[in-house]
């Protein structure tokens, strides 16, 4: 296990070094700890600004498509909540980030808390004493869409990685997180 979690962390340095070679640009600690933390964002939020709100943009219940089926590890056609949000302090906005969930994989008191929004999943899991783990399977650049540009208020590029959460060898989550690139820079 230890070997496994050391193998893990060596493909993150790397990922991390070929993004900065890519890019042209050396990110800060912060931003790096961001994208490779297998811990909760929401906590290392918490820790830099104090309790972090969480405003929910879409929320909906859909059937997983092809992509999405692949992305849980579920049967297309399946159930899966898909929850859209940005955490935020105040009126500054700081990460944006999407979510599936497969229901049949949550009790009952996690789905309702799900559903229920505007609550972090970090939170969600320390508060029921979920244990997971958090695997990154990428770390990139993106091109932000309208909506990222109305919401950040830039049209510079987003620092993005995309995870699951693993619960009973299960996925339980897919999280996508991501942020302007100028984020986070100076801390």
């Amino acid at each position: 296990m230890a070997q496994d979690k050391n193998e893990a962390n060596k493909r993150l340095i790397e990922k991390m070094n070929d993004l900065e070679d890519d890019y042209g640009q050396k990110f800060s600690n912060t931003q790096k700890i961001l994208l490779t933390t297998d811990g909760s964002i929401t906590a290392i939020l918490d820790v830099l600004y104090g309790k972090i709100e969480l405003d929910t943009l879409d929320q909906h219940l859909e059937d997983a498509d092809a992509e999405h089926a692949k992305l849980v590890n579920v049967n297309e056609g399946d159930e899966i909540n898909f929850r859209e949000v940005l955490m935020h302090k105040g009126e500054q906005p700081l990460i944006y980030a999407i979510s599936h969930v497969p229901l049949g994989r949550c009790s009952k008191e996690v789905c309702n808390d799900l559903l229920r929004a505007d609550i972090p999943i970090g939170r969600i899991l320390k508060n029921y004493h979920i244990e997971s783990r958090r695997e990154v399977n990428n770390i990139f650049i993106e091109k932000p869409n309208d909506k990222l540009k109305e919401l950040f208020g830039t049209d510079e590029d987003f620092l993005a990685r995309d995870y699951v959460i693993i619960n009973n060898d299960e996925i339980l989550m897919w999280i996508k997180e991501m942020f302007p690139v100028s984020y986070f820079a100076e801390i």
